[in-house]
């Protein structure tokens, strides 16, 4: 699961991406799952396109294909959507998330 300051990163990331995926009328279809593997696989990052023809919503599109690829839905925006999954060999270096457990936190030494 990524992390609102993750999501953030991801973003920015994609912002200068091209699609590398177009759903169409067809919908999601197993060369679709295949097509959209292959290139989470190469770029760990991708972002899809929903073009007119396709009469998915874009949250339910973006639902399907991150379940049916044990991927992430990075961000929506518009009919465009990312889509994140890590790959074996890491090309993309996520934020580490900034939670620290309650007990090693100290309080603020009181000012004078």
């Amino acid at each position: 699961m990524l992390t609102g300051k993750q999501k953030r990163y991801l973003r920015g990331l994609g912002h200068d991406l091209k699609p590398v995926v177009m759903i169409g009328k067809s919908e999601i279809t197993e060369t679709l799952l295949r097509e959209t593997d292959a290139a989470l696989n190469h770029h760990e990052l991708i972002k899809i396109k929903l073009l007119e023809s396709c009469l998915l919503e874009r949250m339910e599109a973006a639902e399907q294909l991150a379940e049916n690829l044990k991927a992430e839905v990075a961000q929506i925006l518009g009919r465009t959507f990312l889509l994140y999954r890590k790959s074996p060999d890491p090309k993309i270096s996520l934020p580490k998330s900034a939670k620290q457990p309650s007990s090693q936190t100290e309080p603020p030494e009181p000012t004078r």
